[in-house]
């Protein structure tokens, strides 16, 4: 994604809630790669989706119905707005269902999407082959994301990664109304 006319570079973090590593794996991709690493999803804990659905079901809301209530729409957005913003994801395991469909999303959308295996899966599953590469060890990972965000410095000579310098919340506010009045528009 551009921004102010530079591509922005840097690798958005896919995992688990519950995955207490995230925010380590995250920061030591950070320090080896010196380019924004996108983990601020996971600020809300890991119990999260659970608070979530069990106030739903105070409210009296089915999960269809949660699911376009604010709060989901607002956390689904958040995310989203970062994956499409980022051009590298890395999903590290073990991660679940939400994971998995940012993996592909991302991979559907042209992006480059590694997974980091934690330990060999006990389950074996050949629909990893979608992913660009998979690994069971960071230094080899770091290695590759290097190439890559080498290959994409060399495309883009108007680049910029900004993982000190998040956008002020009024610029990204603005994006998302604008967004969503356009896609109110478009359903009316």
């Amino acid at each position: 994604m551009e921004k102010n006319g530079k591509f922005e570079i840097g690798v958005y973090i896919i995992g688990s809630l519950r995955n207490e590593n995230v925010p380590v794996i995250a920061r030591e991709l950070r320090e080896e790669l010196g380019v924004e690493v996108f983990d601020d999803w996971f600020s809300p804990g890991p119990k999260a989706d659970d608070y979530w659905r069990d106030f739903e079901h105070k409210r009296g809301s089915s999960y269809k119905e949660a699911l376009s209530n604010y709060a989901a729409t607002h956390v689904f957005e958040f995310d989203k707005f970062h994956v499409d913003r980022l051009p590298i994801v890395v999903m590290y395991m073990p991660a679940g269902k939400s994971g998995h469909l940012e993996l592909g999303y991302s991979l559907g959308k042209g992006k480059k999407g590694y997974i980091l295996f934690d330990k060999e899966p006990e389950r074996w599953d050949v629909m990893y082959q979608f992913a660009t590469d998979i690994f069971f060890e960071k230094e080899e990972l770091v290695a590759e994301l290097k190439k890559a965000i080498a290959e994409l410095k060399k495309e883009h000579q108007n680049w910029v990664t900004d993982y000190k310098k998040p956008e002020k919340l009024t610029e990204v506010a603005a994006r998302y109304v604008e967004k969503l009045t356009t896609a109110g528009e478009a359903k009316n």
